[in-house]
């Protein structure tokens, strides 16, 4: 993993949703740091700077706040955005230490070429695992390659990094490899009501020939 990002942060000295709207209007952000056994702290910290670090790492950054001299290793737990900016309006951390485990959603994807005629279908797209909060994967990445219908992937087969425990359920289906399948029902109804409206418009022009007449 790379070098952990340091982001200064200050103390919050005022609460409230005038105090919150003060600071975003001078390009901070709120947040607070929870940690087990220790009280929590009040920061705000410059909006670059935090919304950068979101992007660049997702929800489950990892970095130091430093506020007031100290420094606090911390996950990013909760983003909450504005949703006409997509601002981040508030942000929650998790403090952490170092070596110990935390849980955390990661994304699946897949890589590879399954077998001619096969459909790949994603039916979980993220998976919670317990591992080194330094060593928290971007994603985990599973092999399809030369696949055929029927074969499916769960949960259990994931290729999870060193030291990793799989918290979803190992009988989970991730990954599902079957047939371009055709609801003949639906294309039958679909026939249908073309052909309703095919008849309905030769109706429409025959009355109004008629009409004419």
């Amino acid at each position: 993993m790379a070098t952990t990002p340091v982001i200064k942060a200050e103390k919050r000295e005022e609460f409230g949703k005038g105090a919150s709207r003060r600071l975003r209007a001078a390009g901070r952000v709120p947040g607070v740091i929870y940690s087990a056994g220790e009280e929590n702290i009040h920061f705000h910290v410059d909006i670059l700077e935090i919304t950068a670090l979101v992007r660049n790492d997702g929800t489950n950054a990892i970095l130091e706040l430093e506020v007031e001299g100290e420094k606090h290793l911390a996950i990013v737990k909760h983003v909450d955005q504005n949703v006409l900016t997509l601002n981040i309006d508030h942000i929650d951390l998790l403090g952490v230490k170092r070596g110990e485990k935390v849980n955390v959603e990661v994304p699946v994807i897949y890589e590879g070429e399954a077998a001619p005629d096969a459909v790949v279908l994603q039916e979980l797209d993220l998976v919670e695992i317990e591992v080194d909060a330094l060593k928290i994967p971007d994603e985990i990445v599973v092999s399809i390659e030369g696949k055929e219908i029927g074969d499916q992937i769960l949960a259990g087969d994931l290729p999870l990094p060193e030291g990793a425990e799989l918290l979803t359920d190992p009988e989970y289906l991730v990954i599902n490899v079957t047939f371009q399948q055709v609801d003949e029902e639906i294309e039958a109804a679909a026939e249908e009501a073309e052909e309703g409206g095919a008849e309905a418009g030769a109706e429409s022009t025959e009355e109004a020939a008629e009409g004419e007449e």
